[in-house]
């Protein structure tokens, strides 16, 4: 059968339940997904139409797809010559502190654009996020307020940011219909830019990091966006697919794992795809006109030079922010009056309760074959782990993402320490190999 459906493996029921589903035109998911971090959609990108939807308008944590965000605000600052290619992005010690995956920039240290650019598509990198947000905002929270007013703008009624990066927050909410909308606006207002989406690799010092997303190579015509986790989100995809005069874009979020994501996205895809229209291809999401509160505020918070520093603070907002839409959660306050802008600052400021999410420390956990060298109860004990190991074998890891991941043991969350991205079994037992002769205790192990 084709990798774009199920695996040849699963025959009998299953199959047979696809196949009824398929003839019904409902794409039931397996009861792994029957939980209540679960939601989908499919939409046609060049007509609109919905081709299939599973709480798609329910609230859900973006994790990483918050990044997607991120690269539109700094796709529309290019696009507006603000800054180039090759501008400096320079971490601040907030943006070099966040926790992993990231790209492991010292703090004054700095990259290009592009290369920020690129840890966001395929490391997912949290620290880039961050300093792409200080450097085109002044500070990570002026840019949530700018990405949630930017979403507003773009039709994402249910969608809320409080950060760059998708790290858990309480108030930083999505709908898996906001997430499409966003994939298909970010294809369609800067086509220029979205080739970086497909990107299955790229060079950072000796480092050579993969995509995250494993359906690019795997499904033919996906050609991105963007993959992410968090405890509290499941495992989340947004993917473009694009075969002969047909284009989709679909979302799914809430999954039990990185696999059964992918599988559950490639089998929507082989459904879906061949019911996409040939014609159409107007524009479905409309760009913010002039005059909008989005773009006020975006031309007072986007400094005006080619080389801005995350210490900057390109001018006062508190004048365009009373005129910035609300978030989801309305703001209290007497009866028909004006919010100030101190009061939406105070609404996109909510405070984040350690118990109200999940913990996790990364916004990103690579799929397929990952090393693990440690286990603690300590979720910062495990984080120094793999710094150290990294620092002491980094030349085996050069490749590898660092990431924990929570489990419960008789009442107690402990975290495993691992280091993922292999491409094979081969891969990841040859690395555990060369881990071993250093002394570093390992096993291979399947995401």
């Amino acid at each position: 059968m084709s990798k774009t459906t199920i695996k040849s493996g699963f025959f009998s029921f299953r199959s047979l339940a696809i196949v009824v589903a398929t003839a019904v035109g409902v794409c039931a998911p397996a009861a792994a997904w029957a939980n209540s971090k679960y939601a989908a959609i499919v939409i046609d990108a060049r007509t609109g139409q919905t081709l299939y939807s599973s709480s798609a308008d329910e609230a859900r944590f973006p994790a990483s797809l918050t990044k997607m965000m991120t690269l539109y605000l700094t796709f529309e600052a290019l696009a507006a010559g603000k800054i180039n290619k090759s501008s400096p992005v320079t971490y601040s010690a907030k943006a070099a502190a966040e926790s992993p995956t990231k790209l492991g920039v010292r703090a004054g240290g700095s990259v290009s654009v592009e290369t920020a650019i690129l840890s966001l598509v395929t490391r997912s990198a949290n620290d880039s996020a961050t300093a792409l947000g200080e450097m085109l905002a002044g500070s990570e929270q002026n840019f949530a307020r700018a990405m949630t007013a930017k979403a507003r703008s773009l039709g994402m009624a249910g969608t809320v940011f409080q950060n760059a990066h998708g790290l858990p927050n309480p108030a930083q909410k999505t709908t898996a219909r906001d997430m499409a909308k966003l994939g298909i606006a970010l294809r369609e207002h800067f086509p220029q830019y979205y080739a970086y989406f497909s990107t299955r690799s790229f060079k950072y010092g000796k480092q050579t990091i993969p995509n995250h997303n494993r359906l690019l190579g795997r499904v033919k015509g996906v050609d991105g966006i963007k993959t992410g986790y968090t405890r509290a989100s499941g495992f989340n995809l947004v993917s473009s697919v694009s075969e002969g005069n047909r284009r989709i874009v679909a979302v799914v979020m809430g999954g039990t794992s990185g696999a059964a994501r992918d599988n559950q996205m490639a089998d929507l895809i082989a459904a879906y795809l061949p019911k996409a229209s040939t014609s159409g291809g107007g524009a479905l999401i409309a760009r913010s006109g002039a005059g909008t509160a989005t773009a006020a505020i975006a031309s007072v918070m986007l400094p005006h030079r080619n080389v801005p520093t995350p210490d900057s603070r390109p001018g006062s907002v508190e004048a365009v922010l009373a005129q910035a839409p609300m978030p989801v959660a309305p703001v209290r306050r007497p009866a028909k009056s004006v919010p100030t802008a101190e009061a939406v600052i105070q609404a996109y400021a909510a405070p984040v309760s350690e118990e109200s999410v999940d913990p996790v420390s990364t916004g990103s956990i690579p799929t397929g074959w990952s090393v693990q060298v440690a286990s603690s109860p300590s979720a910062a004990e495990a984080q120094a782990l793999l710094d150290a190991t990294n620092r002491q074998a980094s030349a085996v890891l050069a490749s590898a993402a660092g990431y924990t991941v929570p489990f419960v043991k008789d009442g107690v969350t402990y975290y495993r320490a691992r280091f993922g991205g292999f491409s094979s079994k081969d891969a990841a037992w040859n690395a555990c190999t060369a881990l071993k002769k250093q002394k570093i205790a390992c096993y291979a192990t399947q995401q």
